[in-house]
């Protein structure tokens, strides 16, 4: 489904001071910068942990009707070292020099991770996409009154730019639906629960993830979190 998108860049600003001596330290509080609604769910599953992650392991799986699909990963993100695991086949690369191998494989890391961390992937993905917030919409699968984030990622870079997504999630901020419409589409692509949350190192990670007619069910297996 989803798509690297460019890594946004940071800028660097530059306070000049027009006075000669030096400014005497301030004995009040810094004002406290309020947070926009991504960074609130990013919060609310625990980005302010990721930092102290030095590795994830998971296995994606699928149920699609009678079928079933499955790969693993090893993931050290202070490395940016993957382990992919594929049956009998696996492939250890470093995402910063890829040969075309690696790639192909990292596509689907990409895809695989956005399922597993799409609140962190708001903060990662900051620069490459536009939102908006409403208040007050029917969630697509139960109905209840909800709140929702809908993001429209940027026409250039990526795997597949332009694509969009809808967040459905109440007052605390966690995810509980989600549809993602290719193309930014009008007609929903995909629409899955987020549920079956697990806390591990601070991190709140969804297990599963299933469609309302029960033919679709994504899920999370072998998954372990080190610091």
């Amino acid at each position: 489904m989803k798509t690297i998108h460019p890594l946004f860049i940071f800028s660097i600003i530059l306070f000049i001071g027009c006075k000669t001596e030096p400014k005497k330290a301030s004995t009040e509080a810094e004002p406290m910068v309020e947070k926009n609604i991504p960074e609130k769910i990013a919060a609310a599953h625990g980005y302010e942990h990721w930092k102290s992650v030095s590795e994830i392991t998971f296995t994606f799986n699928v149920d699609r009707d009678t079928t079933h699909f499955e790969r693993s990963w090893v993931w050290k993100p202070k490395m940016n070292e993957v382990t992919a695991i594929s049956g009998a086949d696996t492939l250890t690369y470093n995402r910063a020099s890829m040969d075309s191998t690696a790639y192909k494989r990292n596509a689907g890391f990409i895809n695989d991770r956005y399922w597993l961390l799409a609140p962190f992937n708001l903060i990662w993905d900051a620069n490459s996409y536009t939102f908006e917030h409403s208040e007050a919409e029917k969630a697509p699968i139960s109905g209840e009154d909800m709140q929702k984030l809908t993001i429209v990622y940027k026409n250039e870079g990526g795997y597949t730019p332009g694509d969009a997504y809808d967040f459905y999630f109440k007052d605390d901020h966690i995810l509980r639906e989600w549809v993602y419409r290719k193309s930014n589409q009008e007609e929903p692509s995909l629409a899955t629960t987020w549920e079956n949350y697990t806390e591990m190192e601070g991190l709140k990670i969804a297990q599963d993830h299933k469609k309302e007619d029960g033919s679709f069910h994504l899920y999370f297996t072998g998954l372990s979190v080190t610091d």
